[in-house]
């Protein structure tokens, strides 16, 4: 491949990833117009239409899809390769760039990544903070991080986590004003602290669950946030109900400044899994991050399961 080709299929990449000729000359430092020339005369090579262009979107065609497909991974492979090449030898060089939801930070991200960078300086990781439903591979991502409902059945897959559980909780002075839940049904005359999904833009329903009895409760509240994070800060000043994952309110249910509500419902679930697909494997950077990841979840002093009421 000449070195012009290889700059068109880099500024077709670009477009496919960023769904933006704008996007992607942000994001390959160039100006708009000379990544849609680009794209136009790697479309007059292959002698097909790679991107759909309208005056307000850009899609991929067919065989747009399928040129992101067979050469994004390639194109990663080549710049790890120039980029090893200028290393120490046996330094390992490159680039990992993960989709993690906000929530999965403390459970993952912030143990790793000292060690990580410790280890290896070269290596170069890149966050995004994000809880919608991804397309890796369409996406350029190496991998993401996610619970288990969310990991495609065809993507290799590693236990972050222990399995955990999402809890009802609230502060004292609101359950003291306002009652204590009992049955889910309750949660209708209560103020619930709720969050916008990021994949479909619907209010999360609350996911309870007592032996094999299910309940998504559509609740309502005054107040509403794209990032469920905020709900138990929320919470613990006393402004409604929080549905929150348990880990992430241990201290404040120790100091009591948060109680469990509707326990015996609290819903279990398999914990946060590493994934990405099974040709990523090749990715030396992405090794390295794997088996980072492996050694400390190792070293982690087990926690029991939660056990079901």
């Amino acid at each position: 491949m000449n070195a012009a080709l290889f700059s068109q299929l880099q500024a077709f990449l670009a477009v496919a990833r960023a769904r933006s000729f704008s996007g992607a000359a942000r994001d390959l430092g160039v100006s708009r117009s000379a990544v849609s020339q680009s794209v136009r005369q790697l479309e007059g090579e292959l002698r097909v239409t790679l991107v759909a262009r309208t005056t307000r979107s850009v899609s991929l065609t067919e065989a747009g899809r399928l040129l992101l497909e067979s050469g994004g991974p390639a194109v990663a492979q080549v710049h790890a390769a120039l980029a090893g090449a200028s290393g120490k030898p046996g330094e390992v060089v490159g680039r990992v760039r993960l989709t993690v939801p906000r929530s999965a930070f403390h459970f993952v991200i912030e143990p790793v990544l000292p060690k990580l960078r410790e280890r290896h300086p070269r290596i170069e990781v890149e966050l995004v903070f994000e809880d919608r439903r991804v397309d890796l591979v369409r996406e350029g991502y190496d991998a993401g991080i996610r619970l288990s409902e969310f990991v495609e059945r065809d993507m290799v897959s590693v236990r972050l986590t222990e399995a955990f559980r999402f809890v009802v909780v609230g502060a004292p002075a609101y359950l003291a004003e306002r009652g204590t839940p009992e049955r889910p049904e309750d949660l209708s005359h209560h103020e619930c602290l709720t969050f916008r999904s990021e994949t479909n833009g619907s209010l999360y329903a609350w996911e309870l669950e007592r032996g094999r009895r299910t309940w998504r409760v559509p609740v309502r509240g005054g107040l509403v946030v794209n990032d469920g994070l905020f709900c138990a800060t929320w919470a613990e000043q006393g402004l409604g109900l929080a549905y929150v994952m348990e880990p992430l309110v241990e201290k404040q249910l120790a100091k009591g400044v948060l109680r469990r509500v509707l326990e015996p419902y609290a819903a279990a679930v398999p914990g946060f899994f590493l994934f990405y697909p099974s040709r990523s494997q090749s990715s030396a950077p992405l090794r390295i991050f794997v088996e980072t990841l492996r050694e400390l979840i190792a070293k982690r002093p087990a926690k029991s399961r939660p056990k079901a009421p």
